[in-house]
């Protein structure tokens, strides 16, 4: 065949590529839905997929998850306990340690995806719902710390969720909106207690927005607050019952943050997390001005109560914590759940400029984001293990420390392994995979870990643990002290060398304990 006939057959085959192309694309506009489950299927698969593929062990707040998990308590000293239900439901449905967590928290990002479309889509129509949704992957607290499941992560769709029911509610007035607001307002707060701070935001909108507040007229949004108290209850006795241990916590926690970070690092920090959301904005050519709006059926135009909604709800919660964290201490990661509607309120100010071709550039782009942070994400967890010698949480050969726990325990004890403490974040990683699913003394304090009793440490013993080297408190050196200790090495990197542990064995049948300590444990 000449080089010209074989021309000739290949041309008319890239344009059937092209044309199949473009009525991909087609389909995926007309159908914004379509659209959405691509991103959200490639959120779940690209950010469980690289985690799991390089972290050798979980994140610590993933670790102590789980380990409370087993408990099925309802609070415990730092928070309500629904994150730590869900790694434990995972765990039992799997039965990995390995990569559900990280299945876990992408399923709550999607699932946040989901819920700020259903409220853009009800405020501007479908096609700027989708592409306020394709501006979220470029905002950091969607993707680097994702890996990391946590209350953080537990609450976000809740926080969409609310934001939605009582859009819908206050617009609507059925009673199902008002029901719906009501359970899914009390289930946010056994998710973090910081849920609070979206309600009173929509607690204040609801009395400044006319149309809302004629719904007050109304027996619905009552009901709604009575099921919202009766969800509630439960937590709110265990809270008084455990002396109000998470806000005791909490104040701990910000006196730590004060003493140990500068005062403009929270902000500096958010601005941080949002630095390529402008990026992607220019990008896609949502920041240039047209001649004329683009003018498309399903191109609704928000109205201004709309777009008052969006920022009271979507900006105002992250904007008075930035504000008070010049003033008291702040997590860096507490605004992660914060920014759910930024992409809503930019699309709804700078919507008339979104046609085809920004609409395309959007979703490259935030393909692109989910890919190349998850992709980032990978390398660079490998690189700092094992290239720079990095002692990060996920390093850690979790199994491994369970297995050797389990078998110094045998040496000594042929029962099986029922309680681990001592240094905390090693004595949860001897405890994560062991067959016995042993408790976590939590800082060897009764309060802090009120599943461990006197009676428990006599019937069973325990397992103390930590690294070789570390600093005992002195609660820690009374309750080692007189015990025999065994040491192992564990291989963690291709460069540095081995990490050591310490064990020792406080056999069943001890009748003396060491007293507790005051206070919780550092946050760091």
């Amino acid at each position: 065949m000449s080089r010209t006939s074989e021309s000739v057959q290949l041309w008319p085959a890239a344009g059937a590529a092209e044309g199949n192309l473009s009525s991909l694309w087609n389909g995926l506009v007309q159908h914004p839905w379509r659209l959405l489950a691509l991103l959200c299927l490639s959120q779940i698969v690209c950010w469980t997929f690289m985690p799991a593929l390089v972290n050798v062990g979980p994140p610590r707040d993933v670790v102590e998850g789980f380990m409370w998990g087993r408990e099925w308590v309802l609070l415990t000293y730092k928070h309500p306990q629904l994150p730590c239900w869900l790694l434990e439901i995972s765990h039992l449905v799997t039965g990995s340690f390995r990569w559900p967590q990280y299945m876990l928290s992408q399923l709550m990002v999607s699932t946040t995806f989901v819920l700020v479309y259903l409220l853009a889509r009800d405020i501007m129509g479908p096609t700027r719902a989708i592409a306020a949704v394709l501006l979220m992957p470029s905002i950091y607290f969607f993707g680097w710390p994702t890996p990391q499941f946590n209350h953080d992560y537990a609450q976000m769709p809740f926080w969409a969720g609310i934001s939605w029911l009582l859009w819908r509610a206050a617009r609507d007035g059925r009673p199902g909106w008002w029901l719906a607001l009501g359970l899914v307002s009390g289930l946010g707060l056994y998710a973090k207690f910081s849920t609070a701070l979206l309600l009173a935001f929509g607690g204040v909108w609801l009395l400044y927005d006319t149309r809302a507040r004629s719904r007050l007229a109304t027996p619905w949004p009552w009901i709604g607050l009575a099921v919202f108290l009766g969800v509630v209850a439960p937590l709110a006795v265990e809270l008084v019952r455990l002396d109000f241990l998470p806000f005791t916590y909490a104040a701990h926690r910000n006196a730590w943050v004060i003493a140990n970070r500068a005062r403009l690092y929270y902000i500096g920090v958010q601005l941080a997390g949002l630095s390529a959301f402008p990026v992607v904005l220019a990008l896609s050519g949502l920041t240039r001005r047209r001649a004329e709006p683009v003018q498309q059926p399903t191109l609704l135009v928000p109205e201004r109560p709309a777009v008052v909604y969006l920022a009271w709800m979507g900006l105002g919660p992250a904007l008075l914590i930035m504000v008070a964290s010049l003033f008291t201490g702040t997590g860096e990661a507490w605004g992660a759940t914060m920014y759910n509607l930024v992409g809503a309120l930019a699309v709804a100010l700078l919507g008339q400029r979104l046609g085809p071709t920004e609409l395309r550039r959007l979703t490259v782009l935030a393909l692109l984001c989910v890919v190349g942070v998850s992709s980032a994400y990978a390398a660079t967890r490998w690189t700092g293990c094992n290239v720079l010698g990095r002692p990060q949480p996920m390093c850690w050969p979790a199994r491994s420390i369970s297995q050797t726990a389990e078998a110094i325990w045998h040496e000594t004890v042929p029962g099986p392994l029922g309680i681990v403490g001592g240094e905390d974040g090693v004595a949860q990683l001897a405890g994560l995979e062991a067959a016995g699913q042993p408790s976590i003394f939590t800082n060897l304090d009764r309060r802090l870990a009120p599943w461990i009793t006197d009676q428990r440490l006599r019937d069973q013993g325990m397992l103390l643990v930590w690294p070789t080297g570390w600093k005992l408190t002195p609660v820690q050196q009374a309750w080692i002290a007189g015990l025999p200790v065994k040491t192992a090495l564990f291989d963690w990197s291709l460069k540095r060398r081995p990490i050591e542990i310490s064990f020792a064995v406080v056999p069943p049948g001890r009748t003396s304990f060491p007293g507790d300590p005051p206070g919780p444990p550092d946050p760091e």
